[in-house]
């Protein structure tokens, strides 16, 4: 007996599969090109004592190094990620990947610290041409149905990629020596060149205004005076006439910035006005509050591994990738999850998530429980983190309109690197803090010299404990739980500091309720939102 059976599609000639290939290729190259520029951020952390003795340079240079590719990275992003909407988004990140490339094969054949300075500074300019891009061609190009899920894969490489690029770099050190840094993300920007020249799609905006020059102009500096402050406070001290040059140059720019900014209203680089709408003002204050307290749990987890634990570098940071893969993932689950709680639901979720994974670490650490004693801790945080920066990062894009991706992108990326340049110096100086106040007790009989010398820190003590003779053991003993009591500290005050943020989203954050519309109505309705007669913008 004969059947008909229902003609079958071929995928092949299927144009709705062909387009989610397409996308899912364009995805994969926007990774692949952002995985690059996050794994140089903070690779040559690992190879500071290698790279002073190769070049015979000082501490400072060798910070100087490290430091001036974020401080380029992030003083262009909203200049360049502006230009990007109007002369084209693939070629920009073609642009970018190209600097980015050639910056990075200088930087590993630097004869002298000058050349890798100079290798550094065009390293972060390219790399500020690549960044804002890639989250851009993701919302521009994904359909509203789809958006959700590629953001946070984007979110996931943005967070966890930081924490594998130093892995990897730790493991190059180990085997090779410090050049071959370089070649990851050498390799990584030449295949995302070869993928975006091949599929990533051209988009540009047409906008009746002219480029604001000034607002870039200030914006950048603005930027690079804060972030430098930031950065060399701690170092140079908070008081250097240095310090306070950049600061002030820093906040006249943004006042300068601000005010303009307001003036030209829909001309401007960056329409201010946007900060009125929960959506933005939640999302990129809760960006700012978790990388802020990322990068100081990060700073206080390094010592605790390798000064209380005895680890190498390598193992140090191998510790730390089960938190960056719980991150990574639920960053892939939560556009599922506030699809179906909402995006303010989603956000709280994960920001009291991250919040406990600290009560767990403040509570749980101890010097005889080593990493076991940690581990849930990291592991609740970094689920917590995924869950709320995926949120974060949607409603950020989400409020501002297709020809303003790029700036949309930017002030992503710029709230980041401002979130991870707060939290390193306050939860540092709250872990020293902890430190001299509880090892003050616990130096009794320690010869005076040694004794100053374990006040410093905590791998201070450990070198200077083959002085205290009969005192050795204990001495280090002292300043591994004077480490924990500091540690202790410092997990609670990021307690606080959780705490407030889940209150103001809870009050202020983005709506849950969001009907569903087409990408084309999603466009224009934003567009017809951001030009009310008012001038201003609705509170959802």
């Amino acid at each position: 007996m004969h059947t008909n059976k229902p003609a079958q599609v071929s995928t092949a000639t299927d144009p709705d599969a062909a387009d989610a290939r397409r996308r899912r290729t364009v995805l994969i190259a926007v990774c692949v090109a952002l995985m690059a520029v996050i794994a140089s951020v903070s690779g040559l952390n690992v190879a500071q004592p290698d790279l002073a003795v190769t070049f015979g340079a000082s501490q400072s240079t060798i910070l100087w190094i490290i430091n001036i590719y974020t401080l380029t990275l992030a003083a262009l992003l909203l200049p360049l990620g502006a230009i990007g909407d109007r002369l084209g988004r693939k070629p920009m990140l073609l642009g970018g990947l190209a600097v980015f490339g050639v910056a990075g094969v200088a930087a590993a054949l630097a004869p002298s610290a000058e050349v890798m300075l100079a290798a550094r500074l065009l390293s972060g300019a390219g790399a500020a041409m690549i960044m804002p891009i890639t989250l851009a061609v993701i919302t521009t190009t994904f359909p509203e149905e789809e958006r959700g899920r590629a953001i946070g894969v984007w979110t996931g490489v943005a967070g966890g990629g930081g924490v594998l690029g130093m892995f990897l770099s730790a493991a190059l050190v180990d085997a090779a020596n410090w050049r071959w840094l370089f070649a990851l993300p050498v390799v990584l920007a030449v295949v995302a060149f070869a993928m975006t020249l091949r599929s990533v799609p051209d988009s540009r905006e047409a906008t009746g205004h002219p480029f604001d020059t000034v607002g870039a102009l200030a914006s950048a500096v603005a930027v690079a005076g804060l972030i430098f402050v930031l950065q060399e406070g701690p170092e140079r001290g908070w008081t250097a006439p240095a310090t306070l040059l950049g600061g002030a140059v820093g906040v006249v720019a943004a006042v300068g910035f601000v005010v303009r900014e307001l003036g030209r209203r829909d001309a401007a680089l960056l329409d201010l006005r946007v900060f009125g709408r929960r959506s933005a003002a939640a999302g990129s204050l809760t960006l700012l509050v978790l990388f802020g307290v990322q990068a100081g749990v990060f700073v206080v987890l390094f010592p605790f591994f390798q000064a209380v634990s005895g680890w190498s570098g390598l193992l140090s940071t191998l510790a730390l990738m089960p938190m960056a893969v719980a991150m990574m993932a639920s960053s892939g689950l939560a556009p599922k999850l506030a699809g179906r709680t909402g995006a303010r639901s989603t956000m709280a979720t994960g920001i009291l998530l991250a919040g406990a994974g600290l009560a767990l670490m403040a509570t749980s650490v101890s010097v005889d429980g080593g990493y076991p004693s940690v581990l849930p801790g990291m592991l609740a945080m970094g689920t917590g983190m995924g869950l709320a920066m995926t949120p974060s990062t949607e409603a950020i894009t989400g409020s501002l309109p297709r020809e303003r991706q790029g700036v949309a992108s930017a002030l992503n990326d710029v709230t980041r690197e401002f979130g991870t340049a707060l939290g390193v110096a306050p939860l540092g100086a709250l872990v020293s803090a902890g430190y001299r106040g509880a090892i003050d007790t616990r130096l009794d009989g320690v010869p005076q010299e040694v004794a100053d010398t374990a006040r410093e820190g905590v791998a201070n003590a450990v070198g200077a404990a083959g002085g205290a003779g009969p005192h050795g053991r204990a001495l280090i003993r002292a300043a591994q739980e004077s480490f924990v009591d500091g540690w202790q500290q410092a997990m609670w005050a990021g307690v606080v500091v959780m705490a407030a943020l889940l209150l103001c989203i809870l009050v202020r954050g983005p709506k849950d309720a969001r009907p569903k519309t087409s990408v084309k109505d999603d466009d224009r309705l934003r567009g017809i939102t951001e030009r009310s007669p008012e001038g201003s913008f609705p509170s959802a």
